[in-house]
């Protein structure tokens, strides 16, 4: 394989080759550099950068999971104003599933089980634990990666226990992994505008911190698309790579396209070139990560297996029911079958590779 160092790749954009010389030469991309890649007009050679940064990682190999999202409430006590799935009690949409259906949800052939929902008003945090203990004891092998830095923080309050507390009950239950929801953007401003009673930068930061202290691996997001500028949206970036270095604790990183709804805050979703200008971007700053993600569900089946060469290394899974970006009229298929997956990801030239919630390959070339 060429290294980073000897690959020429050129470009009409200045900036770009800028840093792509500090990319060669090991550099961090900083504010700036970051700025330049999404700001740039040379889609093409962005692409071909982010994807030499990737395959020094992880080859031409494309992760993905035997998986299920599971979202037992949709009520909540948050009203942020870019979320269409969120409901208050009585709302038509509103729902709260049974124990019963649940589980239902739990097959046999998953290895992961990725539970997130609302800030429920009246379910207790033994409520939340007790959906953790039937579904292992249902499925024992399966792993579960549950519950946001939002949710976390939400179980402290009322049960009136430390973060350190609330996972050490989370991992009695059955935690595996902490999926990376809830970050949106770490800038005070747009938390201002459409986020404002939830928890901020400071807090989902030091959630993790403490999970990565205690042996839980997790994941991290970034809501991108609707009020924030490119500014904000590298800033984002800096802070996840800040705590990466701290504690090596983040297994993936998944941009997650802002889906418009009828929340009236921009009247179209991110266009592709976008997308893809920001996994790019994302790969190339976030050198400690292991993989960036291409989340289908949020970007199209197209779109997510063109970033497969634009820096992504992993595609999610097969998903099962999605729920939440479908709220917000999400054009993506709700879950699709193994098969499915391992084709979209042979298709763009790529190798399948099944892993579990900790990202532990289970098996290559699959399918």
């Amino acid at each position: 394989m060429v290294a980073v160092r000897d690959l020429e790749i050129t470009t009409t954009d200045p900036r770009l080759a800028t840093v792509w010389e500090k990319v060669r030469r090991g550099g961090r991309l900083e504010l700036a550099d970051g700025v330049a890649c999404l700001e740039s007009h040379d889609i093409i050679a962005l692409g071909r950068m982010a994807d030499a940064a990737n395959r020094v990682r992880n080859a031409d190999r494309v992760l993905f999971v035997v998986n299920r999202q599971l979202n037992p409430t949709n009520v909540c006590i948050l009203d942020c104003k870019f979320c269409d799935f969120a409901a208050r009690n009585g709302d038509p949409h509103a729902y709260e599933m049974t124990m019963d259906e649940m589980l239902a949800r739990i097959t046999p052939d998953l290895r992961e089980v990725h539970i997130v929902g609302g800030l429920h008003p009246t379910w207790r945090f033994d409520d939340y634990l007790a959906i953790m203990r039937a579904i292992k004891e249902k499925a024992p092998s399966i792993q579960i990666k549950a519950w946001t830095a939002v949710e976390v923080d939400w179980f402290a309050r009322i049960a009136r226990l430390s973060i350190e507390q609330v996972f050490e009950r989370l991992l009695e239950a059955g935690l595996d992994t902490l999926p990376g929801g809830g970050a949106e953007v770490f800038s005070q401003r747009v938390q201002d505008i459409l986020f404002k009673p939830k928890i901020g930068a400071d807090r989902w930061l030091e959630v993790h911190r403490i999970a990565h202290g205690m042996g839980i691996r997790s994941n991290a997001t970034l809501l991108y698309g609707h009020v924030e500028t490119y500014e904000e949206r590298v800033a984002h970036l800096l802070r996840l790579r800040a705590l990466q270095d701290e504690t090596g604790g983040f297994l993936a990183f998944i941009p997650l396209a802002f889906q418009p709804g009828k929340t009236g805050i921009t009247e179209r979703q991110a266009s592709a070139i976008e997308d893809l200008r920001t996994i790019a971007t994302s790969r190339l700053v976030l050198d400690n990560f292991p993989h960036v993600k291409s989340y289908w569900v949020m970007l199209g089946e197209g779109t997510a297996q063109v970033a497969l060469h634009f820096g992504a290394s992993d595609l999610d899974g097969t998903i099962g029911e999605e729920r939440i970006a479908h709220y917000a009229l999400a054009s993506s298929a709700l879950g699709h079958a193994k098969e499915e997956i391992v084709r979209m990801i042979r298709e763009a030239g790529k190798t399948p590779v099944e892993r579990d919630a900790r990202y532990n390959e289970v098996a290559v070339g699959v399918g």
